[in-house]
């Protein structure tokens, strides 16, 4: 089945309708017509040619004219209603419209006619996404829409009808934002024709089952005819459905036939669903262009209907809010669901599991921009507001188009993704400059001296200008509330430099040539011989400036060794062989444990469509042509390796080919190790579409089973061809074994009680295929459209038109169960939050710095728990900030972090003084004590936490955090 399909094929034989007439009043079916468009915020053609409608060649839709033509509709009749889900679009038409029409729509909204359902920025993905992410982009919406039309219309229903699979942690986040119900259309063709013959299409969804428990239920239902109307019943002038005719005159007429057709489907689908309420959605992809000619039919449709059967049927015009109040009245017990919705399924070849993966690049951007986003937020607090010239908005706004199901996901266009990237860097580079500006507020003790801090987006590859001056001065922002210390790499063009502390002290330093791979990456792009590596020592929420300046004196060169049989710090020894240049073993010395560990790189071999099924692998899809992978090489995959010591790091740089090269490391003082690789570009002579992955294959006994995290939070447990609410006929063993992997895949040893854990720095596809084994997808390359929507093959041609280069890194952990939590959560927080680093070419002294500079600055008098993440710190106004903060630990995962912990947050920022705290939903779009969400009967009742017994910490200022909990606090402040 195609990416956007209109209609479903029902899986069970259509029920005719036979003796339904005549049944009594009690048997009375409720039809909730409810008008909607599905607009995706860019796919085929860009965000804005959607809204505008133009590139008329791809697609003819334009949302700003489906938004004109409902809002003259619904005025004609109080009756009407229409539902709307993307904010990025609405927003765009809201700026367009007079004062008058405001008022309109105001009124509309106001008499329930016009509902904002879902009402994120966009309908984010939810494989590829990062709760931080998708928290914004559903707060950008939401406040948009409180904002002009009150709390009155904060949307209750929760509607994500096109992704891809769905995440236990969005469920969650979706009920503590305060929706009544979550409506979905893609689940498992296995899952759904088992739901149906079960009467199992409804359920309430437990997002969180070990920790937050009841809190995060949710009303969950699968919608029956995918998101589209039932057939032969799409009135849009997208269609080709016979228009309702009732005029007898005309040999046309049709009413009668259209009438029996409605009750027909109405019939089939109700008997899949336990109450007398059945919701046909009338709209799909970028429908009601003409709203005249929908409301119209169905105006004729309901009237009629009604008129005929008024003892059967009972058809109105409703939104899903109401459905689900219709639901709920009838005082049903519903099954619980605990797990998710992945991987999906359309058919046996189809698992839509490579979009896990799709775009390496576009999704490693898109979680850099998160980190640099939250560092933006922060300055315009720190600073008391943004300039007068730039605001963290633009970037704001472009991250909520990024999290689109077609952006991050990877399953645009190529030049749709080119258009996220750009406007990811427009809205980057005007942060910059809120950075800049904040920051010469912080630092100039005199407020006289102004600095102009650059920023560098290619240190990756040794490419940074303002570095290469050889003097200059590095300021290193912390975006966590507590203490850290990163080692900074930047390039330089000679090797005699030194490095001082933010005291004028001279740091101990490393000078390592630039390699080989990465001269081969950044081609004419640099020119820097050398990188200068140092580790920095940062406050909490703060920065610390350090200097680089030219000297006379032997530089500090690493030193490159013979072939050594292992890199070690204090933590880790990573042993290596020698024939074949693959890790050996990891030992880690704080646990005296070690592991047989091989890693290497692998490819499989796309399939293009067999005699089984043409289904090939594509953006949405991945199916390799059989289970076998392939070397990167034609030498047994062997590894070249140099091995590289310094003063604060050990490494070994492996070349496999000339696409794969790798640089193991570990740092002094880190506890993990690092594997950076570079793919690509990947090879196309041999016309093979290439899915490139890195294996760990480990001697641990791991039965099975894996774990992979949902959205960068909870761990979901994986078990190889399973589902644990049906039986699986697996008939791609690959494939439907993958899962998104967002920050960590780990695998245990039960009976050694020891766990190997890998952490991400994007979204990927993972799996354990074989016990001992994790292995992750890094990149696709691939020449045939698998027949999802996008119609273009996933061949990403790069900036130089070869193949598109990818750099990236895995933090390797492995340590006892017991330990190991402690370590991957502390450590992925650093990964989603990256320092910010940013120069100033300056030929002075750093004593002449000093004298007119901070050096040092931390926003905070003292540093959080470890299990307290500072998730949001978002300038609202001069009074005001949104705060939001987390407990990053599961129950029972550690035997401290994951306790409950208390934060007092009196003195907490130095900034400003808390005059009051008032605890919002998740949103941020009201206040939590105003919010009452709809209370459902399960099979397994216990008592729900009140809000009365939750609200009793809020006491001087003190907020209680228990395992995975986020709250959400609009602070009133003073200077």
């Amino acid at each position: 089945c195609d990416k956007k399909m209109a209609v479903k094929t029902n899986l069970l034989a259509p029920v005719l309708l036979l003796g339904f007439i005549g049944l009594s009043l009690s048997t009375v079916v409720n039809i909730h017509i409810v008008p909607h468009t599905h607009d995706d915020v860019g796919w085929l053609k860009t965000v804005d040619q959607y809204y505008s409608g133009t590139n008329r060649s791809i697609d003819p839709a334009g949302v700003k004219y489906i938004l004109d033509s409902v809002i003259s509709e619904l005025q004609k009749d109080s009756r009407r209603t229409f539902i709307y889900v993307e904010i990025a679009f609405f927003y765009r038409w809201w700026t367009e419209q007079s004062s008058e029409t405001k008022e309109i729509v105001k009124k509309l909204v106001a008499n329930k006619q016009l509902e904002f359902v879902n009402a994120g920025w966009c309908m984010n993905d939810e494989a590829s996404t990062d709760y931080n992410a998708i928290i914004d982009q559903m707060s950008e919406g939401l406040r948009f829409v409180e904002e002009n039309f009150g709390k009155e219309a904060r949307p209750r229903t929760a509607w994500h009808i096109d992704p891809f699979g769905h995440s236990s942690e969005q469920a969650a986040l979706f009920a503590k934002m305060g929706y009544d119900g979550f409506f979905f259309a893609r689940i498992d063709y296995q899952d759904i024709g088992k739901r149906e013959k079960e009467k199992r299409m409804e359920m309430i969804w437990r997002g969180s089952p070990n920790n937050l428990g009841k809190e995060s239920d949710i009303f969950t239902g699968v919608l029956f005819y995918f998101y589209g109307p039932p057939p032969e019943m799409c009135f849009d002038i997208r269609c080709g459905d016979d228009a309702v005719v009732d005029n007898e005159a005309l040999f046309t007429y049709n009413l009668e036939y259209k009438l029996q057709k409605f009750i027909e489907d109405a019939k089939n689908q109700n008997q899949h669903y336990r109450t007398k309420n059945v919701m046909f959605t009338m709209g799909s992809d970028f429908q009601w262009e003409d709203a005249q000619i929908w409301y119209s039919n169905l105006d004729k449709i309901i009237d009629n209907l009604n008129k005929k059967y008024p003892d059967q049927f009972h058809l109105f015009y409703s939104t899903p809010t109401r459905y689900i109040e219709a639901v709920h009245s009838a005082n049903l017990t519903w099954q619980v669901k605990t797990d998710d919705f992945f991987p999906y399924a359309s058919c046996p070849f189809c698992y839509w599991t490579g979009y896990f993966t799709s775009r390496p690049a576009l999704k490693g951007y898109v979680r850099t921009m998160n980190s640099f986003l939250q560092t933006c937020k922060h300055m315009e607090v720190f600073s008391g507001g943004p300039s007068k010239n730039a605001t963290s908005d633009k970037l704001a706004k472009a991250m909520g188009v990024a999290q689109h199901h077609d952006a991050v996901s990877g399953t645009e266009k190529q030049n749709v993704a080119d258009d996220y990237a750009m406007r990811l860097h427009i809205g980057e580079i005007e942060c910059r400059n809120v950075v800049n500006y904040s920051l010469n507020k912080l630092v100039d003790k005199s407020g006289s001296s102004q600095v102009n801090w650059e920023f560098c987006e290619y240190v990756n590859i040794s490419v940074c200008p303002a570095s290469e001056s050889n003097s200059f001065d590095v300021l290193i922002y912390n975006p966590l509330a507590r203490n850290q210390s990163t080692v900074i790499t930047v390039p330089v063009q000679s090797s005699k430099v030194s490095v001082f502390s933010p005291t004028g002290s001279t740091v101990v330093y490393d000078i390592v040539p630039v390699s080989n791979a990465t001269k081969n990456v950044r081609r004419s792009r640099g020119t820097a011989q050398y990188n200068v590596v140092f580790e920095a020592m940062l406050p909490p929420l703060g920065f610390a400036t350090y200097f680089v300046r030219p000297s006379s004196s032997f530089p500090r060169y690493s030193r490159e060794q013979p072939k050594a049989a292992s890199i070690k710090n204090e933590y880790y020894e990573i042993s290596f062989d020698d024939t074949t240049g693959h890790v050996q073993s990891i030992t880690n010395m704080h646990s005296t444990l070690s592991v047989k560990l091989d890693q290497q790189f692998f490819w499989y071999n796309a399939s293009t469509g067999n005699i089984n099924n043409s289904q090939a692998s594509g953006a949405y899809v991945f199916r390799p042509n059989s289970s076998n992978v392939f070397p990167v090489n034609s030498n047994n995959n062997k590894a070249e390796i140099k091995v590289i010591t310094g003063n604060l790091f050990q490494e070994v740089q492996q070349t496999f080919s000339d696409f794969v090269s790798q640089v193991i490391r570990v740092y002094k003082g880190g506890n993990f190790v690092e594997f950076e690789y570079t793919i690509g570009p990947i090879p196309f002579q041999d016309g093979l579409g290439k899915e490139v992955i890195s294996r760990f294959d480990t001697d641990l006994a791991s039965n099975s089973t894996w774990y992979t995290d949902a959205n960068g939070r909870e761990m979901q447990e994986r078990i190889r061809d399973y589902r644990k609410t049906w039986k699986l006929n697996n008939t791609e063993p690959v494939a439907g074994n993958y899962y998104p992997v967002n920050s960590r895949i780990y695998v245990q040893d039960k009976s050694k009680k020891t766990q190997f854990t890998v952490l991400t720095d994007r979204s990927q596809g993972g799996s354990s295929l074989k016990d001992g084994s994790v292995e992750l997808m890094l990149h696709r390359r691939l020449f045939k459209d698998d027949g999802k929507g996008v119609n273009e093959a996933l061949n990403e041609t790069g900036q130089f038109g070869d193949g598109l280069i990818i750099r990236g890194r895995h933090w390797i952990v492995f340590d006892t169960i017991a330990n190991s939590s402690a370590a991957h959560r502390l450590l992925g927080e650093k990964l989603l939050l990256r320092p910010a680093v940013a120069f100033n070419r300056d030929s002075g002294s750093p004593k002449d710095y000093l004298t007119k500079y901070n050096v040092m600055y931390s926003a905070v008098s003292r540093e959080l728990p470890a299990n307290v993440h500072l998730l949001t710190l978002q300038f609202v106004d001069a009074n005001t900030v949104i705060l939001r903060l987390e407990h990053q630990f599961e129950k029972n995962e550690d035997s401290t972090l994951s306790k409950p912990v208390t934060v007092s947050l009196d003195g907490l920022f130095k900034s400003f003084k808390i005059e009051s705290l008032t605890e919002l939903v998740l949103g941020a779009n009201d206040e939590l004590s105003n919010v009452h969400r709809l209370q459902w009967k399960t099979a397994e009742e216990e008592a729900p936490v009140t809000q009365e017994e939750k609200r009793d910490d809020l006491k001087a200022n003190s907020v209680t955090l228990n395992p995975m909990e986020i709250r959400t606090f609009e602070v009133k402040i003073s200077g």
